[in-house]
C-alpha cells in the first residue's frame, strides 16, 4: 500500500482535545461565536470515556455552554457525518440558527494488523448555519444503511475486529456506491458535474475504486485523498477530506462528499461552494499546515504513545 506515514495523537491528545481545537478553527473561519450555537454533536469510535460525553467537554472548553445541546454519536466511521446530518436537520427546521458537528478519532489497531498500516488520528468540524452566511450551502444528501457486520468491537475489547476484504464488498463499496447513485439521480447530477470529490478512505484503493466504479476521475478526487500522506482517521476521514478540499475551493464549485460507516452505511451530499470562501479561507489553518507540521516519530514510540505494550 502507498502510505508513507500516519497521524498520531501525542501523549497529551485524544479524540476531546482535539475536536476543541477543530471546533476553535471552525469558529474562526465561520466567524461565529460559541454563544451562538445551539447544538454541539462529537460523532466518533474512539471517545475518552466510557461513560461521559465528549461533547460536553468541547462546548464547555469553547465557551458554547449553559444554553446548548450536547451530544456524542457513534456509526463506526461514519460517525461524524451523522452528526452532520442531525445538524443540518437541526437548523433546516429553524430550531437553531447555528450548530457543531464534528467528526474526531485517535488511532486503534491490533499490533501487526492490516489496520496499523492506515488507522490515524485526527477529523473536522463543522458550523451549520444560515445559507446566507454560509461558506458552501449543501445541494442535497442521501443515506444507504443495511445490518453488514464487517467490523465491530465488543465491549472490553481492546482493538476492533475486521472482515478482512469482506469490508469492501459488500460492505464499503455496496454502500458508496447505492448513496451515491441514489443522490446523483434526485438532484439529476452527473459525476461530470462536480469539481471534487471526497470518499472515506480506510485505505488508498478503495476511495479511488469507488471513484471510477462511479464516474469520478483521479483529478476530481485528488485534493481530498489524504490517505497515501496521514491514513485513514475513522470516524474524521471523509470529513477531514472535505475540509481539505475547502481549504482550495473556489466559487461555484459543486462538491461530493460520501462518508462510510463499518455496520453499515453511507452519507452521500453535495455542497455547492459560496462567494464568502475567498475571505474566510485564510481566517484559519488549513488541512495542509497541519500535515506540513508534524513531527516524525518512530514505531517503538508509537506503541508507547498508544500503550500497545501490555505488562502483566
Amino acid at each position: 500500500m502507498p502510505v508513507e506515514e500516519k497521524s498520531v495523537p501525542g501523549l497529551d491528545e485524544d479524540t476531546a482535545t482535539m475536536a476543541i481545537e477543530a471546533a476553535r478553527n471552525a469558529l474562526a473561519r465561520g466567524c461565529v461565536s460559541p454563544e451562538a450555537l445551539r447544538a454541539v454533536w462529537v460523532g466518533s469510535e474512539s471517545h475518552p470515556y466510557a461513560v461521559k460525553p465528549t461533547s460536553t467537554i468541547v462546548a464547555e472548553a469553547i465557551g458554547a455552554t449553559p444554553q446548548v445541546s450536547a451530544a456524542d454519536l457513534e456509526f463506526a466511521c461514519k460517525a461524524g457525518t451523522e452528526a452532520l446530518q442531525a445538524a443540518i436537520a437541526l437548523v433546516g427546521s429553524e430550531m437553531a440558527d447555528y450548530a457543531l458537528a464534528i467528526g474526531m478519532d485517535t488511532a486503534q489497531a491490533r499490533p501487526g494488523d492490516a489496520l496499523e498500516y492506515t488507522a490515524a488520528a485526527g477529523g473536522a468540524a463543522y458550523i451549520v448555519g444560515p445559507r446566507e452566511q454560509s461558506l458552501a450551502y449543501l445541494e442535497g444528501a442521501y443515506s444507504y444503511v443495511t445490518d453488514t457486520p464487517d467490523f465491530f468491537r465488543r465491549a472490553y475489547q481492546h482493538y476492533p475486529e475486521h472482515g478482512g476484504r469482506f469490508t469492501g464488498q459488500p460492505a464499503y463499496f455496496k454502500h458508496i456506491t447505492n448513496a451515491v447513485k441514489a443522490l446523483l439521480a434526485e438532484l439529476g447530477c452527473t459525476p461530470t458535474d462536480f469539481t471534487a470529490a471526497v470518499f472515506h478512505q480506510p485505505n488508498v484503493k478503495f476511495p479511488q475504486r469507488a471513484a471510477r466504479m462511479l464516474g469520478f476521475s483521479k483529478e476530481q478526487t485528488e485534493t481530498g485523498l489524504l490517505s497515501p500522506q496521514v491514513g485513514n482517521t475513522y470516524a474524521g476521514s471523509s470529513m477531514l477530506g472535505l475540509a481539505a478540499i475547502l481549504d482550495e475551493a473556489k466559487p461555484g464549485d459543486r462538491i461530493l462528499l460520501a462518508s462510510f460507516g463499518s455496520g453499515a452505511g453511507s452519507d452521500a451530499f453535495s455542497f455547492v461552494v459560496t462567494n464568502l470562501i475567498m475571505e474566510r479561507q485564510k481566517l484559519a489553518p488549513s488541512t495542509q499546515a497541519y500535515i506540513a507540521r508534524r513531527k516524525p516519530i518512530d514505531y517503538a514510540l508509537y506503541a508507547r504513545y498508544r500503550r500497545k505494550l501490555q505488562m502483566h
